[in-house]
């Protein structure tokens, strides 16, 4: 099965990601396109800016396309999108749209982390919590807009898992 986890930064995808693999010990996790890329030697912007965004999810796409089955992506595409189009609401994004659509329709179960009430992660102002919650307002608008199983978890870490978990039964 191939998971992607989707959400804005700083709700607790890594984490899930890597707790995941506690009770799914025979998949692989790829990381987020920033990290990966990060690694493989890409200068991002300071604070990321809109091609950095265009970059990783590129990256993020070609992922999806090269993966084999039993697959966890902490982040995905469609996250990516939210972020180019929070910055830029004007930057024309139906290509980049269509493109996500398509690749996506390669995940078997969206897994959809948000922004609790009350929120249960700190984002301090120097990781934009505006930009975060603005990028969590797309993502909950979009994520029906794709013919995908589609779950949104919360509680605690524990409590996550196991809602992935029963979904993979």
């Amino acid at each position: 099965m191939k998971i992607a986890l989707t959400g804005a930064h700083r709700v607790g995808k890594t984490t899930l990601a890597g707790k995941l693999l506690e009770y799914l010990p025979d998949y692989e996790l790829i990381p987020e396109p920033y990290h990966a890329l990060e690694g493989s030697g890409y200068l991002f912007s300071e604070t990321p800016s809109l091609d950095d965004y265009i970059v990783q999810l590129k990256h993020s796409m070609e992922q999806i396309s090269k993966s084999t089955n039993n697959v966890i992506f902490d982040r995905c595409p469609v996250d990516l999108l939210a972020y180019i189009h929070a910055l830029d609401e004007s930057e024309n994004i139906q290509s980049f749209f269509n493109k996500v659509h398509s690749i996506m329709t390669k995940i078997e179960l969206l897994v959809f982390v948000p922004i609790e009430e009350p929120d249960l992660i700190f984002c301090p102002e120097s990781e934009s919590p505006g930009l975060r919650y603005k990028v969590n307002e797309i993502l909950n608008d979009w994520i029906r807009d794709f013919d995908i199983k589609t779950i949104e978890v919360i509680g605690t870490l524990s409590a996550r898992c196991e809602q992935v978990i029963k979904e993979c039964g």
